[in-house]
């Protein structure tokens, strides 16, 4: 692909101007060179940045970080990679990671289909998570949804043989074309019947706006796919 190609990708995200906090860009200032992962240094061995070998999770758009520390305080045996794009996210993350003397997380700052490109070894990952990516609800834009079939392509070849990839959305829109896109991807198999969506895992961290959510009658749904080729 050349760079001039790399240009005119279309991008699923739009960078926020939202300043950091003072304790956020403490954190991003202090920790990121012990947490932080750099696109431009390419492929790391993971096994070397975690110093052991173990379960690998992989979480695309983390937000604010809050699901990501819970699931890695919940699961001090897996090694967890988050990809987010936004600094203030980054810098909450960076000092929650403190807070909570955790060690199982590493972070790009970072477009995360350059990560995965670049950054992610064939057949190294145990899961792959995207929970509530921006759903570009205006029909126009659908084109900048992250769930696309070359995407979830690209997401299996990453995963290992019997990985999974988990998916929620608030939207039910973007929960149908989810379904659809994943339910005509070669090499993945639903975890439940085909066409249905999942019952929240209680590895996934329900949200105070999901609980939110959830009272007022809105719905969720998630995806949990395996990769069987």
């Amino acid at each position: 692909m050349s760079d001039s190609t790399r240009d005119r990708r279309i991008r699923s995200y739009v960078l926020r101007t939202g300043r950091m906090t003072p304790g956020q860009q403490r954190a991003f200032d202090e920790k990121w060179v012990q947490w932080g992962l750099e696109h431009s240094q390419g492929s790391p061995d993971f096994d070397e940045v975690f110093g052991r070998s173990g379960p690998r999770v992989l979480e695309i758009g983390f937000g604010m970080g809050q699901s990501l520390v819970a699931m890695a305080s919940a699961a001090p045996e897996k090694d967890f990679i988050g990809i987010e794009v936004h600094k203030p996210g980054v810098g909450r993350l960076l000092q929650a990671i403190t807070d909570e003397d955790l060690s199982n997380i590493r972070i790009y700052c970072h477009d995360a289909v350059e990560v995965i490109r670049d950054c992610i070894a064939d057949d190294s990952l145990d899961t792959v998570q995207i929970f509530f990516p921006d759903p570009w609800h205006k029909k126009r834009h659908h084109k900048r949804r992250l769930i696309q079939p070359e995407f979830v392509e690209h997401l299996r070849l990453k995963l290992k043989p019997g990985g999974v990839l988990h998916l929620a959305t608030d939207w039910e829109h973007y929960a149908g074309q989810m379904m659809e896109v994943l339910g005509g991807a070669q090499g993945y198999t639903n975890t439940m019947a085909p066409g249905e969506f999942a019952p929240r895992p209680e590895s996934r961290p329900m949200t105070k706006f999901e609980a939110r959510g959830e009272r007022l009658g809105h719905g969720v749904w998630d995806l949990l796919f395996t990769r069987t080729a």
